[in-house]
């Protein structure tokens, strides 16, 4: 299992004003994000491409590990630390094999089932949800808290809990056995992502 820390794990939304992006994204580092998952649905591939190198120049400055949503030739073409698929995506076992044993590999599960395959198909950690509503993602099926406590207990890689995970609702997910807090609007949208950011750290640490 490669060493990764994801107790607090930052998914982007989509970036209509970079600069602000950027901004965001590394306030939220400040503020202990551990990991940074770019997901940008709807970009060419040129445009993510130039973004994802931006984006990179702050992981590295601070050292936290970079992930692509879904896109294995922009993770590879920007070498990026990882890559995370989801089960509509290219297959684990395919996405691992592309792109080698030392590269991070995350994939989206949402039953026992999924996970073990997962795990059995090479990957480093599961994401699981939604835990709660979201309005990030409209496909995302929902995950229960026993679901989530089920899943960590089946499988032997870490899980991160991801959908609708607030400054009100985290500290509902301290006592699951998660490796961590996957958040998306919590910190993209804040008036002040540090700060959130440190806040969101500070109940899943407690």
């Amino acid at each position: 299992m490669k060493n990764i820390d994801l107790s607090l794990y930052l998914v982007t939304d989509n970036s209509d004003d970079e600069e602000k992006f950027l901004k965001t994204i590394e306030e939220a580092i400040l503020g202990g994000v551990k990991v940074v998952q770019i997901r940008e649905k709807t970009a060419d591939t040129l445009d993510f491409y130039n973004l994802a190198l931006k984006v990179k120049k702050i992981t590295t400055k601070y050292d936290v590990d970079l992930i692509i949503n879904d896109r294995v030739d922009v993770a590879l073409a920007i070498d990026a630390d990882g890559v995370h698929v989801g089960q509509s995506d290219m297959p684990c076992d395919v996405t691992r094999r592309l792109i080698g044993e030392d590269k991070i590999l995350g994939v989206s599960a949402a039953t026992i089932e999924e996970a073990k395959k997962a795990e059995s198909d090479g990957a480093d950690y599961i994401g699981t949800g939604a835990v709660f509503p979201t309005a990030t993602k409209d496909d995302a099926p929902s995950v229960t808290k026993k679901d989530l406590i089920e899943i960590v207990e089946s499988i032997n890689i870490p899980v991160v809990a991801i959908g609708g995970i607030n400054l009100d609702n985290a500290c509902e997910l301290t006592d699951t056995g998660i490796a961590g807090l996957s958040v998306v609007s919590a910190i993209m949208s804040a008036d002040n992502p540090r700060k959130a950011s440190e806040e969101l750290l500070n109940i899943f640490n407690s």
